[in-house]
Parts: C-alpha cells; structure tokens; sequence
C-alpha cells in the first residue's frame, strides 16, 4: 500500500492512548480511522460501520498479534469481511425501504475537502453511484480506487484470487465510470453558491431560487417511512422550488461540512429536522439529498449539539 491508503475522513473520532497500552490496541487505534473509512464507503451508514469496527475490535483480540506482519493490511482484511457480511444483510433490509434511500450523512473536517479524491469518494452522489455494485464488487472498488491497497492483499479481504480481483475492479472501475457524478466546481464555489442558495431559501426568492437550480434536477428525500417525505424523486425545477418554498417558517439553516462538500443543516428548535446535501455541475444546482429519517441523523444531532 502506498500512502494514499492512510487517507481518511476524520470522522471516526479520537481516542486517547496511555503510555502503558499493549501493542494490539495501540495498532488498532492508529488504523481506527481508516478502517472506520473503509467501513463507511462500503455501507454508506456511520452506524452500521461502528458496528463493523467493534466486530473487528473482537476478531483482533483474539489474533496471535506476534504472527502478524502487517497489521494494517491484517486490520483492513476483518474490516472488510466483517461489513461485506453486514452489507448483504443491508441489501436485503433496502428492498423493503419506504421511499428512496440515502446514505447516513457524516460530518466530515474541512481538511477532507481539501482532498478532492476522497471528499469524491464519500460523497452523497457517489455512495450512491457505489449502491448500484454488486457487494464485492464495492469492497474491491473502494479498497483499489480510494485506498490504493494491491492486488494481493484486495484478495485475502474478499476470499478471491488475485487475477479474479483485477477483473472484478475493472468490472466495477468501468460500471462507475458510466454513471460516476460529474464535479466541476470546487469546495469554495460549492460554498459559494449553498450560501446564495440558503439565502435564496430564507428569503423566499423563488426567481433566484429558479435561477440557480438546474431544470432538470432531482431531490431525493429520504424519511425511511418514519416522517413525511416524498415517496419517489421529485424532478424539474418549478417541483423542486414549489417543495422548498413550503419549508417550515420556524426551521433554521446552518452551513455545514457534510460528506466532504458544503451542505445545509434544517433544524427545528433544538431538533435536526433534515441535512441537506448539494450537488453542483457547470454553476447550477443538479442534485438535492435530503436526509429526513432521524435513525440517520442521531450521529450528526449529537456531533452538533457538542460543537454549539
């Protein structure tokens, strides 16, 4: 693995080490972000990847650490297994999902946008993109394009041969390839433009708001059957703005770092009502995922509410 691989979100948290730590846990929690990561893109769930990570806290402790080589490689490879077996139980549970699905959002440290790679790589657009690969497919996708581990070590992860891994990432390099999101704006014009959005937004501009939305633009909402949200895509401009000029008059919206690109936060009183990510081609607003089911916003109410 080259460097690359040691790129992550900075989203998993920090956990402090005392000077007297045995060497298993020491190696665990200097990779903790990254497998965090790993799990991340694989499940597009902040939740189910903390799960990941306590199986893997579990199958670790239990390894011969002196017979380990390489301990990163080694703790990719639980990683890996362990949320390949928990993203086909996932795919079962989508089918039965009320409405569109959406990733669970993660806020994500403003050093991640920097990093136009990565913040690509867990964007809300591209975890979706990453939703329609089959789930080995995923894992050598994300292992390969983002991570940069070898052929080799992709193939003790996923229980295949080296040769059968090099055709499963060409496979899913070029499935993603066809339908990969385009980006043609920074992180600093993103901001630019969510800002004159929001303000668009809050003061009922709905000549500006047309303006600055593309006219064929889709909105996904995601309230997993548990709030009010559309069943089905909303698409076309005049749609879009007619939904987001019937806001409630008492929500409140605050910028944020959201899956590596600017995004809003739609709170009402002390409550997360919805994260609001943006996808922006050639100067206008092409996509909206608006992530409403609070299951997927439990994370993110607790990470604000500390930074208040």
């Amino acid at each position: 693995m080259d460097k690359r691989s040691d790129r992550t979100t900075g989203t998993a948290g920090h956990l402090t080490r005392e000077d007297s730590v045995d060497p298993a846990t020491e190696a665990f929690v200097t990779h903790r972000n990254l497998l965090f990561t790993v799990a991340y893109e694989m499940l597009g769930s902040a939740a189910d990847a903390e799960d990941v990570l306590q199986e893997t806290w579990l199958r670790w402790a239990d390894v011969d650490f002196d017979a380990v080589r390489e301990k990163r490689a080694y703790l990719v490879r639980i990683t890996t297994r362990q949320a390949l077996t928990r993203l086909r139980t996932l795919r079962r549970r989508k089918e039965s999902y009320v409405g569109p699905w959406l990733p669970e959002p993660l806020l994500t440290t403003p050093d991640v946008a920097e990093d136009v790679e990565l913040a690509d790589s867990v964007s809300m657009a591209m975890l979706l993109v990453l939703e329609t690969l089959a789930p080995t497919e995923r894992a050598v996708f994300v292992l390969r394009e983002v991570f940069d581990i070898d052929y080799d070590e992709i193939a003790e992860a996923v229980d295949k041969s080296p040769v059968a891994v090099r055709q499963i990432a060409h496979r899913a390099r070029a499935h993603v390839a066809a339908r990969r999101p385009r980006e043609t704006v920074s992180p600093a014009e993103t901001r630019g433009a969510l800002a004159a959005f929001q303000q668009a937004i809050e003061t009922g501009d709905l000549r500006r708001l047309l303006d600055m939305i593309a006219p064929d633009i889709v909105l996904l909402t995601d309230g997993g059957g548990i709030v009010q949200a559309a069943l089905a895509p909303v698409v076309g401009a005049d749609r879009v703005a007619h939904v987001l000029g019937r806001l409630d008059a008492g929500v409140v919206l605050r910028p944020a770092q959201v899956n590596g690109y600017p995004a809003l936060i739609l709170r009402l009183g002390d409550e997360i009502d919805t994260v609001l990510a943006v996808h922006i081609d050639e100067g206008l607003i092409t996509g909206l995922y608006a992530v409403r089911n609070p299951e997927k916003l439990s994370r993110v109410g607790r990470e604000t509410a500390v930074s208040r």
